[in-house]
């Protein structure tokens, strides 16, 4: 969180956007929206560093797996944004997966849901507001550090803390982790305010791809065979979504292209 800012605040002097970044910050609506954005963004993120401390970057690869149908779920129920029926397909297969995968777990897989939905939350929040990418996630960090400054204190305070008593390195690698959070969120940012939420939900398949990855390669975590289903029906609703996506894409452009041929009299 405080590295973020530090980066956001070289970023928006280098681009010469205070003036926009204040002009935001003086709409109470805009501070409160973006402030309770900003705590569903500390969730997210205290949940996936948890998921990874612990050696469950499986599953939580699979909240970001189920993010998109959670956004177009919510693009639906919130801001009446309608479905066709390969995308209710989608999210039926996807509702059949997270029971198979609860079977597996033994529980609710609730890394997965809490990440899904805290992102997806996020992602609403953020279209609501309509602020530039850097002008709102630069007061979304300066609402968090406060309380992340605290903690840091707390923890430099007792020695436990790895950026006051590690190695150069991981020094390095802690004050690094400011520009890789904050750039993937400046992209997600600019998206949300400029295209619909569930075609947005649709762009983000790349992240939890890695994750899975990382973690069966990597990491070595198990997957066992009732697992491996709930990912596969996972993937099967990712795959009928983006084909219902491109299907209607290329529904949309037909009439534009019919359109261009006619010439005027």
């Amino acid at each position: 969180m405080v590295w973020s800012l530090v980066f956001l605040v070289i970023l928006t002097t280098v681009t010469r956007t205070w003036a926009k970044t204040l002009l935001a910050a003086r709409s109470v609506r805009n501070v409160v929206t973006l402030a309770i954005a900003a705590a569903f963004l500390a969730l997210n993120w205290g949940v996936y560093v948890y998921a990874v401390a612990t050696d469950q970057v499986v599953e939580a690869s699979l909240g970001y797996f189920i993010n998109p149908l959670v956004s177009v779920g919510l693009g639906v129920l919130l801001l009446r944004e309608r479905l066709r029926v390969g995308q209710w397909l989608a999210v039926g297969i996807a509702v059949v997966a997270v029971a198979v995968l609860t079977v597996s777990y033994g529980r609710l897989p609730w890394i997965s849901l809490i990440l899904a939905f805290s992102f997806g939350i996020y992602g609403l929040l953020k279209k609501q507001v309509g602020v530039g990418a850097v002008e709102s996630l630069t007061i979304e960090t300066a609402a968090l550090s406060p309380i992340a400054l605290i903690v840091m204190v707390t923890m430099g305070a007792s020695q436990s803390s790895a950026l006051t008593g590690g190695d150069p390195v991981t020094v390095m690698l802690l004050v690094l982790l400011g520009p890789v959070t904050a750039i993937p969120l400046l992209a997600f940012g600019g998206a949300a305010t400029r295209i619909p939420l569930s075609t947005l939900g649709l762009m983000q398949y790349l992240t939890p791809v890695f994750q899975f990855l990382l973690g069966v390669f990597v990491f070595g975590e198990a997957m066992s065979p009732t697992r491996w289903l709930g990912f596969l029906l996972v993937w099967i609703s990712l795959v009928v979504m983006s084909i219902d996506g491109l299907r209607n894409a290329r529904n949309n452009r037909r009439p534009l292209d019919a359109l261009e041929v006619i010439e005027p009299d």
